[in-house]
């Protein structure tokens, strides 16, 4: 299967089991992309964060509705 193919199954994955990929694909990175990507580093952090206390975080449409759109 090629990248795109898998890209392609991949968007027909809902928004949460999206999210859900590629939150255990950054997990699988090297561990030194954490040290030398700071938004990679915030981003892991903020996943283990919901994954710790999932009412902390919230759906796209809360998201979109607290910058007004």
């Amino acid at each position: 299967m090629s990248i795109q193919e898998l890209e392609a199954e991949a968007m027909r994955l809902s928004e949460k089991e999206r999210a859900g990929l590629a939150s255990r694909l950054l997990a699988s990175l090297s561990p030194v992309l954490s040290d030398d990507d700071e938004g990679l580093a915030e981003a892991l952090r903020r996943d283990k964060e919901m994954d710790n206390d999932p009412a902390a975080s919230m759906t796209m449409e809360e998201f979109k509705s607290s910058l007004g759109r």
